[in-house]
């Protein structure tokens, strides 16, 4: 080994681990010419056959397929948000009275490119906080309203 920095232009291969492509029919001289190594007929000589190197990766041999046993119902919206949920235990790390998107993310309790925030009454809280910009359920309202604290936007 030489003390020479390898850097991108100074790569090389290792002599021995290329090989050429077997360049197929190309006359009966190469010995892949005409059937090119395929044989005659059959299903494997065919372009696109389900065999090694093949193109046809669900067929099952003629057994119907998994794809169409499976049954298929519902529906899946492509747009669906999910919230990302925070309870009112979890404002107790939040050092402050007022409550957004922005402080909820810097103690790292939810992310603030990941969708809405939802705040449920999981828990309970006993300090008066002004929730800004979230959204709020029902309980979890009252529970800040009753503490003293108030739900806006």
């Amino acid at each position: 080994m030489s003390d020479e920095k390898i850097t991108l232009h100074t790569l090389a291969r290792t002599p021995g681990s290329h090989r050429n492509r077997k360049r197929l029919g190309r006359g009966p001289g190469s010995g892949t010419g005409k059937t090119s190594g395929k044989g005659h007929k059959g299903i494997k000589a065919r372009a696109g056959h389900h065999g090694p190197g093949g193109n046809k990766p669900h067929f099952e041999g003629g057994q119907m397929p998994l794809t169409r046993r499976v049954p298929k119902r519902g529906f899946t919206n492509p747009f669906r948000e999910t919230a990302q949920v925070v309870g009112l235990d979890d404002l107790a790390r939040v050092s402050g009275a007022e409550i957004t998107v922005e402080t909820l993310a810097a103690v790292g309790l939810v992310s603030a490119s990941k969708g809405p925030v939802k705040l449920l009454a999981n828990g309970s809280i006993d300090r008066a906080v002004t929730v800004r910009g979230l959204k709020v359920s029902g309980a979890a309202r009252e529970a800040i309203v009753a503490a003293g604290g108030s739900v806006e936007g």
